[in-house]
Formats: C-alpha cells, structure tokens, sequence
C-alpha cells in the first residue's frame, strides 16, 4: 500500500517536480552566480510570514539538506507587533511546513505608528535593524531575505521614475553597521508569478501585509512604497504585452551597465562626473 505523503512533503515535492524549472533551478543559480553560501556559514533566514519568505525557508531547508557544503540554518521570524490572527498565521503554516522557527518579539509597531513623519520608513529601518542584531547575537555571519526577481526590477524602475537615480538591488551586501554580518538574497532570479503559483497549487495561505496601518491591503513593500510599487507592477504588466522580454531586459541591463556612457555616477557614497576624466581620456 503507497504511504501518503505529509503536506509539507508534497510542497517539496512540488519544487523539485512541478516548479523544478521556475523555482528550484532559479534558486539555486542565484546561489551559484553570486556565490551566496560558503562553507561554514551561519545564515539567519528572516521570515515575515508572507508567501516569498516562507518559500525562502523551504528552499534553504531543502539546499541544506541536499548540498555538499556544510553550513547552518536559522529560521528567525520578528515580531514587530502582529495582531493575534498574523502571528498564529506564520507559527501554523512553519509547522505546517516543517520549519523550525525561533521567534523574538519587539515594540516596533508601536514605535513607528506613533511617529509623526515617515512612520513606514521608520518601520523598515527599525525591523532590518533587529534582524542584524538578533542574527549577529545568535552567531550568524549571513542574513537571508525573500527579495524576489520582480522585487529586483521593479526597484529599479522605481528608482529612476520616483528617485530620480538609476539604482539597482543587488543579490548580497555587507553590512555597513554591523561588522561581519553579509546580507543575501537566495529568490534573486525567481519571478514573483512562480511563487504565486507554487502557492496556489499547494493551496497555501500565508499573511499578506502585517503592518497595523494596510493589515488588510493585497500589495505592501514594507517599507513605505506599496501604491508606488503597485504602479510600477502594472505599468511592467502592461508593457509585457507588447515586449515579453521586457522584464529579462530590465533585469539583464543592471548586469550590464555601461558606465563610459553616464553623464555622472556615484559609488561609496561620492558622485563622479564623466567630466572627471574627460580630457584624459579622449576618444
């Protein structure tokens, strides 16, 4: 008699089957081309409860189970003031899931809530902050969060139509306030419809928006720009219908940036001007 399968072994199933090409291929190429993992690591995987960080932690889990370097795992979720319903949300699909999260709460929400300007801002900032220094306390030498291909592209966009600057989003980073603490992004190539559709196919709930101002919104970025990012997603939706490539050519044109062609850029905090080394340099 076949033995049925627990729901957590069907969603693993699903990865390396179903969604091999989307999910599982493009995962661990992120973790290849940017060298993301190295052995001996400590990695802190930041969940917030939302669909791209627990298919974060499953990936991990699964990598960790199945590679040939060594290196460890925690799965950290903070909770910056959720209301019942959130919390008890993430704690059942991690069990759900097999995931062995070590929770830590803080007055976040609060803080930020009762602030007078930027209170989303503030709330971003105050929650990466914690992250770094729950992660560094526990030993961890890497912090792992769920940003996602379209996060990549669409902060680009984002960056040159409100920010007025061609900025990117890239796949690690050291930190610049907290010393030997790198942070990664294992999701970096994976498009957020693959996720979308891994959960629905496994028929998976997970919280959508966990501040207290849009708790029950359908679009959040967590940090202050979710009206501006829902624009952004549509307006990239809607050039997709002209251009299917639109998306792998915006993603591909921050891999190949052509600096000799900028009027000015910036890079460790001080701006240049082509102008710098104009003469030196002539054609």
């Amino acid at each position: 008699m076949k033995r049925e399968l627990e729901k957590y072994q069907t969603v693993e199933r699903s990865i390396t089957k179903k969604f091999r090409k989307e999910i599982w291929n493009n995962f661990i190429k992120a973790i290849k081309d940017y060298e993301l993992i190295q052995s001996g690591d400590k990695i802190a995987v930041c969940i917030s409860g939302g669909k791209d960080s627990m298919l974060m932690a499953k990936l991990m889990q699964m990598l960790q189970r199945y590679s040939e370097i060594p290196f460890e795992l925690v799965y950290l979720v903070m909770d910056p003031g959720y209301n019942e319903i959130n919390r008890q949300k993430i704690e059942s699909n991690a069990a759900l899931l097999h995931i062995p999260i070590q929770v830590f709460e803080t007055d976040i929400f609060d803080i930020a809530n009762n602030a007078e300007k930027y209170p989303c801002y503030l709330c971003a900032r105050m929650r990466r902050g914690h992250l770094y220094s729950q992660a560094k306390r526990m030993g961890c030498n890497k912090i792992a969060l769920g940003h996602h291909f379209s996060d990549v592209i669409e902060t680009t966009v984002m960056a040159m139509f409100y920010g007025s600057q061609l900025q990117a989003m890239i796949p690690k980073l050291h930190s610049t306030h907290f010393d030997g603490i790198e942070l990664i992004r294992p999701m970096y190539c994976i498009h957020e419809d693959s996720i979308i559709a891994w959960k629905r196919y496994n028929d998976l709930e997970f919280i959508q928006c966990a501040c207290r101002f849009t708790e029950n919104c359908t679009m959040c970025d967590n940090g202050g720009g979710g009206s501006k990012r829902q624009e952004i997603k549509t307006l990239i939706k809607q050039l997709k219908r002209d251009n299917p490539n639109i998306e792998k050519n915006i993603f591909g044109s921050i891999h190949k940036v052509h600096l000799d062609t900028f009027p000015g850029y910036k890079t460790r905090g001080k701006t240049y001007s082509f102008l710098d080394n104009y003469d030196r340099f002539p054609d």
